[in-house]
């Protein structure tokens, strides 16, 4: 089983250095379906995703910004481009035409190396900073003229800022892009590039955009039309902590620890209230935590909101109420390695079988800083 330690070990600082394949391949099973998973050879004629890997990680190691980097962004960007198609092999699709597409596997991929990082043990901060340049790998690829949300570069490039650092998006994203063989290479190169430049215009390149307030840029990421430089008014209502993470990751623990005189809103709590099972009619038990949660926003009293939030469309519920009543929402993320989380779990008077927490993993998204007005991320070991 691999550590952490040996993982960071295969991240050459240089060029000069050989990447050691085999052992890449050792340390991350899932990538040995990538010599078998094909693509579209318009935009990928170099052939299987594993082909188009190494070709990718070789042009990073060439590129002249990477020799510069800290150790540790040369692991976050090395990481990021090894393990960026991971999800190919699980989300391959052929048409009737014979056309090869991969829908998702940014997103998806972008979990599957959760799990990997997370069980090697890999810091939680470097772990999520992989995980997130992941999931948005080929964004500078559509920024300028048909981004697939159909948003200004301008946005995406600010909302960016808030989850990754985009001088190592911006080299990842060229390392994406020349290490294929497809007819628009120089175009893509360009847009990249553009993306890069309105990067530094915005002052964003390597730290997130400024904005006058939390509140400001909260809403802003949600689609309010109003500039990051001028404070947006703030009506004052509740200070919410929404608790987000796997059961028995130590989140009841952590709000007695630091929060236990607010009042909790809990599914759990409602589900015992209910004298309900784990997974047993839980829209009566969301009905009857959301009708606690309204009556304390109305109020605009403080209070805590435990569940395990564990998917951001999960998490979006609960913050468009919180939202909707002018709240503060920090969001705190709270985890455990496997083993401890595991162990917790067989010991806790739960109808949650450790089988049953394991066919959650998939669904694993931690929290973005753009969700709410703060984030923690917390090991509770």
């Amino acid at each position: 089983m691999w550590n952490w330690k040996q993982i960071a070990a295969l991240v050459p600082p240089s060029a000069r250095e050989e990447v050691d394949w085999a052992a890449c391949l050792d340390a991350f099973p899932q990538l040995e379906q990538a010599k078998t998973t094909p693509q579209d050879p318009v935009y990928h004629a170099e052939g299987d995703v594993w082909t188009h890997t190494q070709m990718v990680v070789r042009e990073l190691l060439a590129d002249a910004d990477y020799a510069l980097l800290t150790r540790q962004e040369r692991e976050t960007v090395f990481l990021s481009a090894l393990l960026h198609d991971v999800a190919k092999c699980s989300t391959t699709e052929v048409d009737a035409s014979g056309r090869i597409s991969q829908p998702g596997h940014s997103r998806r991929g972008a979990i599957d190396a959760r799990l990997m990082l997370w069980e090697v043990g890999a810091p939680v901060d470097q772990r999520e900073a992989i995980c997130r340049l992941i999931a948005v790998h080929q964004v500078p690829f559509f920024a300028f003229g048909h981004s697939r949300r159909g948003v200004a570069p301008e946005f995406l490039v600010r909302e960016l800022s808030w989850q990754v650092d985009l001088h190592l998006l911006a080299m990842l994203a060229r390392a994406d892009i020349r290490g294929r063989i497809c007819p628009d290479v120089g175009k893509v190169l360009v847009d990249i590039e553009l993306f890069r430049e309105l990067a530094l215009e915005e002052g964003c390149l390597r730290a997130p955009r400024r904005f006058a307030s939390a509140e400001t840029a909260v809403r802003y990421f949600r689609g309010a039309e109003l500039h990051p430089d001028y404070a947006l008014h703030e009506e004052p209502g509740s200070r919410v902590i929404v608790m987000c993470g796997l059961p028995a990751a130590g989140k009841n623990r952590w709000v007695a620890q630091h929060h236990g005189g607010l009042p909790v809103v809990s599914f759990d709590d409602a589900r015992a209230e209910l004298g309900l099972r784990h997974g047993e009619n839980e829209g009566a038990a969301a009905h009857r935590a959301v009708d606690k949660a309204k009556g304390l926003l109305r109020a605009k009293a403080p209070f805590v909101w435990n569940a395990t939030h564990l998917s951001k469309q999960m998490r979006g519920k609960t913050l468009d109420l919180c939202l909707a009543y002018g709240a503060q929402v920090e969001l705190v993320h709270v985890e455990a390695s496997k083993s401890v989380l595991l162990a917790r779990n067989s010991r806790r008077d739960t109808t949650l079988s450790n089988a049953a927490l394991l066919r959650m993993l998939p669904r694993w998204e931690v929290p973005l800083p753009t969700e709410a007005h703060g984030l923690r991320l917390l090991v509770n070991e």
